[in-house]
């Protein structure tokens, strides 16, 4: 089998089967569950319709995610077969209303949920820097990375050093630019 080594977001630096489908840092941006408790939260603030939810978690990600209708919409059909949402018809459109029983829900679950809105944070950083221009540098990243974990694939104190030496020089280089 081939494999590349890439960067999953997710689970961290890793070999891949080549020629699976990558996407870059918006592979997976909610963890199971978690779509659901965004949605509840972003609720909390005001009601809303399905695609203005949509735009709010596109804009609490900085844009590195983009839910689609295909995962919200079965989503919000969810908390409502739960009760946690109620639907109010206003000029065509849904609206979707939090009742008292999703506000326990956010309270059972504010832990979990100020851990998902931090990890937004930083994909929000990250997002600042992403775009067709930086998609450019994802190959060269890759395989530099590669080479440095290939490089001190050994334990030899020295080489690590060296390698690290080098990482910091590149890092200077570019940060002068």
């Amino acid at each position: 089998m081939d494999f590349d080594w890439i960067f999953d977001w997710d689970v961290g630096m890793g070999p891949r089967r080549r020629g699976r489908h990558r996407r870059g840092p918006g592979r997976r941006f909610f963890k199971q569950g978690e779509v659901r408790l965004a949605l509840l939260s972003l609720l909390q603030d005001e009601p809303a319709h399905g695609y203005e939810l949509m735009k709010r978690l596109e804009e609490r990600s900085g844009g590195m995610y983009k839910a689609s209708a295909g995962t919200v919409y079965p989503v919000l059909q969810q908390l409502e077969d739960e009760g946690l949402v109620k639907i109010v018809e206003d000029a065509d459109k849904k609206i979707y209303h939090l009742t008292d029983s999703g506000r326990e829900e956010l309270l059972v679950n504010e832990e979990h949920i100020e851990r998902i809105w931090q990890r937004a944070h930083g994909w929000k950083d990250w997002g600042v820097h992403m775009g067709p221009e930086t998609a450019e540098i994802w190959g060269s990243w890759g395989r530099l990375t590669k080479a440095a974990f290939s490089a001190v694939a050994s334990s030899d104190f020295e080489r690590t050093e060296k390698v690290r030496e080098i990482l910091d020089r590149a890092r200077r280089d570019l940060e002068q630019l």
